[in-house]
């Protein structure tokens, strides 16, 4: 993993028994792009655009969905022994807007049709592992993780209609479930006391407060608490260190 993804701490740290299966993201995106060639250059059209003005300014919307895909076991093979559930890492082109010289709004020039469809759904990983296990997901998809910051910053140069264009890539995680929130972000299983992934609320105070809720939390800082759950730097009994971090 580490030299496709430039990512730091190194996989063999926490050894792990799985097998995975992925294409680099990079490729996977051009791949996907390169099979919509035609509708790019038919939305360019119907747009009324000059295909020789649109080589830059192309913005692509990702949908990133992640999902266990349950017992996945042999019932009789002899093969190696693996957990016997899979996870499926997959994206979607939702939407092309291309923002031409000269103008000053984007301009969509191709929409996803069917985007729940698992025909527009493209695979991109797929692991032996349990979705609750924390420690061996985070390692298998801490390289995707990276990759898809790298290309956050970057732009791809892709020939398209027998022109160098240039795309760069918006991503939302918008194909997790809960229990996949949960899990990613080190959070306590669906049966915690502490019900929700936005905010620290309780059962308790959920019955009785139905209305008055504000995000509070936010991605980065599960993580942080995450790791104070995990090293329980003030040296604290269990009970106190579950209210230090709210589940």
């Amino acid at each position: 993993f580490n030299g496709l993804a430039g990512w730091a701490s190194s996989v063999d740290d926490s050894l792990t028994d799985t097998f995975t299966r992925r294409f680099r993201y990079d490729v996977a995106l051009v791949s996907a792009l390169k099979d919509l060639e035609e509708d790019i250059m038919e939305g360019l059209r119907e747009s009324g655009m000059e295909d020789s003005a649109c080589t830059s300014g192309f913005s692509v919307m990702i949908k990133e969905s992640c999902d266990g895909m349950g017992d996945v076991s042999e019932k009789h093979g002899g093969g190696p022994a693996v957990p016997e559930k899979a996870v499926r890492f997959s994206f979607t082109v939702m939407s092309i807007s291309v923002l031409a010289e000269e103008e000053e709004e984007e301009v969509t020039i191709f929409t996803e049709p069917k985007p729940n469809s698992e025909l527009s759904c493209k695979p991109l990983c797929l692991t032996f592992v349990d979705e609750s296990d924390h420690e061996t997901l985070t390692a298998v998809l801490g390289s995707i993780v990276a990759e898809r910051n790298a290309m956050k910053e970057s732009r791809l140069i892709l020939p398209m209609g027998g022109l160098a264009r240039s795309f760069r890539f918006h991503f939302r995680g918008t194909g997790y479930d809960e229990k996949m929130v949960r899990e990613m972000e080190g959070l306590e299983a669906s049966g915690s006391t502490y019900v929700c992934t936005l905010c620290d609320s309780t059962r308790a105070e959920a019955s009785q407060n139905m209305v008055l809720h504000s995000v509070t939390r936010n991605h980065e800082e599960n993580l942080e608490r995450y790791e104070i759950w995990r090293t329980n730097p003030f040296s604290e009994s269990a009970e106190e260190l579950r209210d230090r971090v709210k589940g």
